[in-house]
């Protein structure tokens, strides 16, 4: 998944400046654990990798998934691009829609975001936590191990696997990751000229509407290891954004949306988390010890 949204960006990058790019394979923390993420740490584990090369100099960019981002600054590194964004949605893979899985199916997921979603969409479902790459976790339906899985419709779609999926989640379902879809391309905060050429690709309105989206998590102090979903898209003249905290058994969700100007994007960010503070947000991000098994 990496090298191809990687060879997207690269191609990109041709097209609109004439530069070539040399791929440059790096192999991160969350590559090479088997546990889930929850259990490593989730926050970073994807990036630190990446940015430790660019620091030292022996990459000149990197290209992040950005929900993987942690949402505070690192020193010395500039967030030089947000490409557009690709669909942020979640697609659900297997031979049914959700609504037509038998009672008590098992449906695989990574994230603890989609599991409480899950179960408060069909609290008779059986969630079961899974790791790996895209292919690995199709195996595991077509193989009969589970009914179906989660994944987010973007990655599918780079890696050419729509074909396995039977229900893409509207936001109004199941809301997505902070970010999912988009991808950030980051650089040394010196490289003035890097940051001048990975510009080419930036698209403020994708910015934007991650900049409220990940404000939402910032202030809830959130990771991506929490029942946090979030998502901003600009309606006319206004951004309009939309975000949830889930109790991890499905139980109980807190759900709000604000609109304002698109310039405001960090403050409308700031707003909505406060208010899901306000009705008791940091509450159920605090029961994962009671997340079922």
């Amino acid at each position: 998944m990496a090298m191809t949204q990687s060879q997207q960006v690269a191609d990109a990058l041709v097209r609109r400046t004439g530069h070539a790019v040399e791929l440059v394979g790096v192999t991160t923390e969350g590559d090479v654990s088997k546990a889930l993420l929850a259990q490593i740490g989730g926050t970073g584990v994807f990036v630190n990798g990446l940015r430790e090369k660019l620091l030292s100099g022996e990459i000149d960019f990197a290209v992040h998934s950005l929900k993987d981002l942690p949402t505070g600054e690192a020193d010395g590194i500039a967030l030089a691009a947000t490409p557009v964004r690709d669909d942020p949605r979640d697609a659900l893979c297997g031979p049914a829609k959700l609504s037509d899985l038998p009672l008590g199916a098992r449906v695989g997921t990574g994230s603890p975001r989609r599991a409480a979603q899950l179960r408060a969409l069909r609290p008779d479902l059986e969630v079961v936590p899974i790791r790996g790459n895209a292919d690995t976790r199709l195996r595991k339906v077509t193989g009969g191990e589970l009914d179906a899985v989660v994944l987010a419709h973007a990655g599918l779609r780079r890696l050419g696997r729509l074909d396995a999926v039977a229900e893409v989640f509207d936001p109004d379902q199941m809301l997505p990751a902070p970010g999912q879809g988009s991808l950030a391309l980051e650089c040394r905060a010196d490289r003035e000229d890097l940051r001048a050429l990975l510009g080419s690709v930036d698209d403020p309105a994708t910015r934007r509407a991650i900049t409220a989206e990940r404000t939402v998590l910032a202030v809830l102090e959130a990771g991506c290891s929490a029942p946090v979903g979030t998502y901003a898209a600009e309606e006319e003249e206004n951004l309009r954004l939309t975000a949830s905290v889930v109790a991890y058994d499905g139980s109980r969700q807190i759900r709000l949306s604000a609109s304002g100007h698109p310039q405001r994007a960090g403050e409308l960010g700031r707003e909505l988390a406060n208010r899901l503070l306000a009705q008791g947000a940091d509450q159920l991000m605090g029961e994962r010890d009671i997340e079922p098994r």
